[in-house]
């Protein structure tokens, strides 16, 4: 797939309110999928067109949110009759709430979800605010081929590694696609934080794409290590040499400007991921590892 970019600035306000809808369809996820370690259950598959529940199952009913950015939608199949929900510029996330739940609510379907955002500066309840959002149906399309972009590349690297994993989707309390992969060496995280204490129980290493801030135009993929290493781990062995280990925040970053000027972006994303793997299970102590990586004989 070819890499593509599009800064924050290029769609802060399209990609607030695709994360404010991400929100809602996420936590429905939350009270009715089965627990997974480190939250896989709640993360939202990516599509063609967006990104979906997948299969949720609420009492005898059967149910699936779709965000098709493509059509500018919002599709709720329950028992398999959809309801579309048009995504549009001026509606505010109570908007969105209100139509997602009467659409639910409507059709027998009892799911509450607590309204406030996780995870985000922003804290109005979602089910309250009824500020005018925005909605460019270009800029969600180029958000969304960046995000596909990103998912194939952690699945190229992940995909046949003969470990435990969260295969790549996207996490929408950071509105980051993600992949994880497991060690199985419990380790409890030190403060008491709901989220955290879920998230970081077990040695890991995270696989992601930050999509940039205010502060950090460009998007970088990032490769983050638990129990968390805070210190210097800039080695030469780390490829492509734009790389770069941030030890207050325990993280590898490569940024995707850098990617998308290489002559091959894939194969300079795939060293990124074996070399900073090899560095952290090194350091992280992690044994028997090397059978990861035997070739799986499927051809």
């Amino acid at each position: 797939m070819k890499a593509s970019m599009i800064k924050h600035s290029e769609w802060a306000d399209t990609k607030f309110t695709l994360h404010l809808v991400s929100q809602i369809l996420g936590k429905i996820k939350l009270v009715t999928a089965h627990k997974e370690p480190q939250w896989a259950h709640i993360t939202l598959p990516l599509t063609p067109n967006g990104f979906t529940t997948g299969l949720l199952f609420a009492g005898d009913d059967l149910l699936q949110l779709d965000v098709d950015v493509r059509n500018s939608l919002i599709s709720i199949n329950v028992n398999g009759t959809t309801e579309d929900i048009p995504i549009e510029t001026s509606k505010s996330i109570k908007d969105y709430f209100d139509e997602i739940f009467h659409s639910l609510h409507s059709r027998g379907v009892d799911v509450t979800i607590n309204p406030k955002p996780q995870e985000m500066a922003y804290k109005k309840l979602l089910n309250e605010d009824e500020t005018p959002l925005t909605f460019h149906q270009q800029d969600a399309v180029r958000g969304l081929t960046l995000f596909q972009f990103v998912l194939n590349e952690q699945l190229k690297f992940l995909a046949p590694l003969r470990c435990r994993k969260v295969k790549p989707a996207l996490f929408w309390g950071t509105f980051d696609v993600s992949a994880i992969i497991v060690n199985g060496i419990m380790e409890e995280f030190p403060e008491d934080k709901v989220i955290e204490k879920a998230a970081f129980d077990e040695h890991m290493i995270e696989y992601g794409c930050w999509l940039g801030d205010e502060k950090t135009d460009t998007p970088s993929f990032f490769v983050l290590p638990y129990p968390f290493i805070n210190k210097d781990l800039n080695y030469p062995s780390v490829k492509p040499a734009e790389a770069y280990y941030e030890a207050s925040l325990s993280e590898y970053f490569l940024d995707l400007e850098s990617v998308m000027k290489s002559d091959n972006p894939s194969e300079t994303v795939q060293a990124f991921f074996r070399t900073t793997f090899d560095v952290l299970q090194a350091e992280l102590e992690w044994e028997g590892c090397s059978h990861y990586f035997i070739p799986l004989k499927m051809e």
